[in-house]
């Protein structure tokens, strides 16, 4: 996949150095500490699940590459787990911190939100991101999500804040955001 400034790839073995860079720099992991890697054997064995993943379902994360470059600068893509017992699309977006503020997540969140919803328009996109994690969160609105308070649960590291794709059913009631009377949904102006 293609977008204006970035090439997104299915991972393969070779990429696991790459992924290792990302991954094995704690400040990519500063607010999701227990997700860094130690050596480059664990970038090979998270690069198998990966692959994994996209064998059994036919989509997953990606590797980032600048256009014309091979260099790995971050990952993105979604992937299916387990939220209060059903299942989402967990979007995740990380990136080498010289990548930083250059839009660079924005534009790959935001290709693979637009993708995921155009072949699976009836799943919900979740992008769980940490209180303190502004920069992620801005990430996750200008890709199309919004902040669902009630779809907030505990992650490894701690309490993880809901983005959702639009009109996701309220983990409670079960009703979707527009049929509730109460307002679950935050902007980004209210969060700050």
């Amino acid at each position: 996949m293609r977008t204006k400034r970035l090439r997104l790839t299915r991972p393969m073995a070779t990429d696991s150095a790459g992924v290792f860079a990302v991954l094995g720099d704690p400040r990519t992991v500063e607010h999701n500490p227990s997700d860094r890697l130690e050596d480059r054997g664990e970038a090979a064995e998270l690069v198998a699940r990966w692959d994994r993943h996209w064998e059994e379902h036919g989509f997953g994360y990606w590797c980032v590459r600048k256009s014309g470059s091979n260099r790995i600068i971050g990952y993105a893509g979604v992937k299916w787990m387990l939220m209060h017992g059903r299942p989402v699309l967990n979007l995740v977006y990380r990136f080498v911190p010289d990548a930083w503020g250059r839009g660079f997540a924005t534009e790959a969140a935001a290709a693979v939100v637009s993708r995921a919803l155009d072949g699976m328009p009836a799943e919900t996109i979740v992008a769980r991101v940490r209180p303190d994690n502004r920069s992620s969160q801005n990430v996750a609105l200008k890709a199309g999500l919004q902040r669902v308070v009630t779809m907030d649960c505990q992650g490894e590291d701690g309490l993880d804040w809901a983005f959702t794709s639009p009109e996701i059913p309220d983990a409670e009631t079960g009703r979707r955001a527009a049929e509730s009377n109460t307002p679950i949904r935050v902007s980004a102006q209210d969060m700050g």
